[in-house]
């Protein structure tokens, strides 16, 4: 399995926004969804956000609706995560994942997992 690549983490200050990509090295993702976690110190990975590379249908988790959003780009066989008025809670390390069900929002359901990229949000 191609093991995807997550960039464009960084430290910003609380409201601030951040632009998370990840990428299929090599070819295209190797399941129908591709979702966004994280995780922070101390604390389970918690669901983000997830896309059908097909479909293009989303899901976000509650605390992060309205404020990130996911998209794909298929010719660049990218997907990204925005993330806008961003919380110091939202602290954590992204991992991206994809799953080879078209409709996953659980960690137990992803096969192939990135290495993360750190977000680090304070004043």
């Amino acid at each position: 399995q191609v093991q995807p690549v997550e960039t464009g983490g960084g430290n910003v200050q609380p409201g601030k926004s951040l632009r998370l990509s990840c990428a299929a090295p090599g070819g295209t993702f190797s399941g129908p969804t591709v979702g966004w976690f994280r995780q922070s110190l101390g604390r389970n990975s918690e669901f983000v956000a997830r896309i059908g590379w097909n479909s293009g249908t989303t899901h976000y988790a509650d605390s992060v609706d309205g404020r990130f959003i996911i998209s794909r780009d298929r010719a660049k066989n990218t997907v990204d995560l925005q993330m806008d008025s961003l919380k110091p809670e939202d602290t954590a390390v992204y991992h991206c994942a994809t799953s080879r069900y078209t409709w996953a929002t659980v960690a137990s359901d992803y096969d192939s997992w990135g290495r993360g990229t750190q977000v680090t949000v304070s004043s």
